[in-house]
């Protein structure tokens, strides 16, 4: 009964302290780095406000051992401490998450939260001439607000995606807030571009085409080819170990007949 009791006391200990606890979201940022391979590397940074008596609390929370994110969730009381870059298909990897220290402004003190991950096939990658490949941005990935429209930015929140350099955009809407230009061709070497508060993305587009140099070509050429032999030889060496083990299998059974 006394082994029963002393967890039960520390859950009731832990809602306690949260009850006085008040945290509050006050901006969302998140930043897609496309790769060539048209994975993204995801990077969401959430400004925390903390109260002057939550402040214990924060602290406490940050050197738990073993607290999730959906204790921090809980904690915190927000909806926002998610991955709102997902593809549907498959889930994120490489996932890491850090609550960042307090600073402390008057008797209240601000941290930052950091959600670091990466996600497969965030565009789709077509070839369209010789060394030439166009990726398209696939709006299914986006995990922001959902509403009767669609889906959108939520209030408070900033949209940055950064594409490779070289990239040439040959369709993009709705117009990013930056750079602020009216003309396709006048995002030449541009490789950032954001969205701010409440964007509707329902209707998301961008495109962008890469031109690969004779010597990324050749790169990837001979990339391909080592990628090839060596998953044929590890099917070559499956074959080979099933065999050996159904020739022991078969002597074993002679010997004992």
């Amino acid at each position: 009964m006394r082994k029963l009791a002393i967890p039960i006391l520390m859950l009731l200990c832990f809602a306690m302290l949260n009850v006085n606890a008040y945290f509050n979201v006050t901006y969302l940022n998140t930043t897609v780095v496309i790769n060539n391979n048209g994975s993204a590397h995801v990077v969401e940074s959430l400004n925390l406000f903390i109260s002057n008596s939550s402040i214990a609390q924060y602290q406490q929370d940050r050197q738990a051992i073993n607290f999730t994110i959906s204790n921090w969730q809980a904690a915190l009381n927000t909806n926002l401490l998610v991955e709102h870059i997902l593809n549907p298909k498959s889930s994120v990897y490489g996932f890491t998450f850090l609550p960042g220290p307090i600073n402390y402004a008057q008797s209240n003190g601000f941290a930052q939260l950091t959600l670091n991950y990466y996600v497969s096939n965030v565009t789709t990658i077509t070839a369209i001439a010789p060394r030439k490949f166009q990726y398209d941005f696939n709006n299914s990935v986006f995990n922001f607000v959902h509403t009767a429209s669609g889906q959108s930015l939520s209030q408070a929140s900033k949209l940055n995606i950064i594409v490779p350099k070289g990239a040439q955009i040959v369709s993009i809407y709705p117009v990013p807030d930056s750079p602020r230009l009216s003309f396709i061709n006048n995002y030449t070497g541009s490789t950032l571009f954001s969205w701010y508060s409440q964007e509707p993305l329902s209707t998301f587009t961008f495109s962008y085409i890469i031109t690969q140099s004779p010597g990324q070509e050749v790169s990837n050429f001979f990339s391909g080819i080592y990628t090839n032999y060596i998953s044929l030889l590890l099917v070559i060496l499956t074959i080979v170990v099933i065999a050996l083990l159904v020739y022991l299998y078969i002597r074993v059974s002679n010997t004992k007949v």
